[in-house]
């Protein structure tokens, strides 16, 4: 079963509606949905939520360190909680999946994303769920940079956002650890 959700991002209103948030995005709907509040807790460097969500107990975390630095945020608290890698979802943009593409996938490399490079890096592992969410790629990849740090069109947005909707319902299948069941529904839709 999935004990902890992170949804990365960067920290402050500059950033709020780039593509690079698409994870605080989902889990912010996530939690609000459940009604769900957030609490900044210093120790943990990152924004946290503990509560119900589809029968089951969760925490969700927004790294406060940004994109680069998110690791220290996801390893602190697993190691408090004793949280194992298999029961950590993280909810990334991904420059390889066009927006609208919303795919599940356990462990693999980082693929140039820097938040899941540091997460690999102080989690000693790859072996982690991640939920990607797709933002398309700039085509260049100098650009990447800029890109990511860009706000989505208006269709680009709308896009990404039903990719979430349809990742949040088969949610409850992956809390629940029938995460097989839940990539069949959401790779197939």
């Amino acid at each position: 079963m999935i004990r902890l959700i992170v949804g990365l991002g960067n920290p402050g209103r500059e950033y709020e509606d780039t593509r690079h948030n698409v994870g605080f995005w989902w889990v912010d709907e996530l939690a609000q949905s459940h009604k769900i509040n957030f609490k900044s807790e210093a120790k943990f460097h990152a924004l946290t939520a503990r509560g119900t969500t589809h029968e089951h107990e969760v925490l969700l975390l927004k790294p406060q360190t940004f994109m680069n630095h998110s690791g220290r945020a996801v390893g602190a608290l697993v190691q408090f909680y004793k949280i194992e890698s298999a029961e950590i979802l993280v909810v990334h943009d991904e420059l390889d999946l066009q927006p609208g593409t919303a795919r599940l996938k356990m462990g693999g490399g980082h693929g140039g994303h820097n938040g899941l490079k540091d997460i690999i890096a102080h989690l000693g592992t790859k072996d982690f769920w991640r939920l990607r969410l797709g933002i398309g790629h700039p085509g260049e990849r100098t650009e990447v940079s800029n890109y990511v740090l860009g706000n989505p069109r208006a269709e680009e947005r709308k896009s990404i956002e039903d990719a979430m909707h349809k990742a949040h319902s088969v949610a409850h299948l992956v809390l629940a650890g029938k995460i097989e069941a839940a990539m069949l529904k959401l790779h197939s839709a």
